[in-house]
């Protein structure tokens, strides 16, 4: 590993991974240049001077409108977001050791949205009740699938397989309730489905950043004992780790996560299981990568979003159709690379 050993004076050491520290710093700057782009983005366009002027107090009345009430929560949403689902991605591909791994494709993307579609199509909920629905179905299927993969413990690929079954499951019972649905309904279940920011207020950012500020703390204390889990349990009892206790707490937090974000944001495909691998390959660094990864997946969102906005015309798209093209590149890349490998 390339870095340096930072010692206090009380006698503590703390290893820095000098090029892990780079990738965070850039990553951040390219969320915050991207975020500002956004926020400068649409039917009243703002230069990037009068945004900052903007945010720090600066602005007219109608400017002050636009990005305080209307563009900024949308932005902080996006950021949160993707920071909160790739955390939660790094996150589980450690604990199963496998790059599929990833909330949205081991069943708690389809789980929120199974609860988010319940609450909808048969209890015509308003925002608030949705919301409550998509965390509520993220945690229930979180459960339901830990539960079902455990056999004197948790075991990666079983897990992983597990969690395939219980999509498929849930993906099946989301189609039977849109057919449920009466128009207006289904129309509304299927934007929520795409993943979108659109229409984001204070309302989905203060829930979402009360969760994040507690839980991606808490993850990242605990990035040594998820790096020596990496290596085996035998391993990590070996170096002093609680391995059952560890591994259920970070797997809670990562599901507690999801449930946030999806709740926020809709179920935003893919940024779960890309943010980790790309942040892994921009560090060369093994182990979770839990900081660059959370940067990584704001990036991610907020430049899909971005995207979704600007490269197709009038057509706006959710982000979340963005993310999934790219996703889904990626994800057949990933399989045909763990095919060449002999792992599936």
């Amino acid at each position: 590993m390339r870095g340096s050993v930072l010692r206090t004076r009380g006698g503590l050491s703390i290893r820095l991974d000098t090029r892990a520290a780079a990738v965070v710093v850039l990553l951040a700057a390219v969320a915050a240049v991207l975020a500002v782009a956004l926020i400068g983005t649409g039917d009243y366009p703002m230069s990037p001077g009068e945004v900052l002027g903007t945010l720090t107090g600066g602005g007219t009345a109608a400017q002050e409108f636009i990005v305080q009430d209307v563009r900024l929560p949308r932005v902080l949403t996006g950021l949160l977001t993707g920071a909160a689902l790739a955390t939660a991605g790094a996150v589980f591909q450690s604990v199963t050791r496998n790059p599929l791994g990833s909330p949205d494709v081991i069943g708690l993307g389809q789980g929120s949205a199974a609860g988010a579609l319940g609450v909808i199509v048969l209890f015509h909920g308003g925002t608030y009740a949705v919301t409550g629905g998509a965390a509520a179905g993220a945690l229930a299927s979180g459960a339901a699938i830990y539960l079902l993969a455990w056999k004197r413990g948790i075991h990666g690929y079983r897990l992983v397989l597990v969690g395939i079954g219980a999509a498929a499951v849930l993906g099946a019972v989301n189609s039977y309730l849109l057919t449920r649905a009466d128009y207006v309904d289904a129309a509304r279940a299927v934007l929520w489905l795409t993943g979108s920011l659109e229409g984001r207020d204070w309302n989905q950012v203060w829930p979402l950043a009360v969760v994040c500020a507690v839980l991606l703390p808490l993850v990242l204390g605990h990035g040594r004992a998820l790096r020596a889990i990496e290596m085996g349990d035998d391993a990590a009892y070996a170096l002093g780790v609680r391995v059952e206790r560890t591994r259920l707490v970070l797997m809670l937090a990562a599901v507690v996560l999801t449930a946030a974000a999806t709740a926020a944001a809709g179920p935003v495909a893919f940024v779960a299981l890309t943010a980790p691998q790309l942040a892994r390959r921009l560090t060369r660094s093994p182990g979770p990568n839990l900081l660059p990864s959370a940067c990584m997946g704001a990036v991610l969102l907020v430049g899909a979003d971005f995207a979704a906005q600007r490269l197709f015309g009038d057509r706006l798209l959710p982000a979340g159709v963005v993310t999934g093209m790219l996703g889904g590149g990626y994800l057949l890349w990933l399989l045909v690379n763990e095919r060449k490998a002999g792992r599936i």
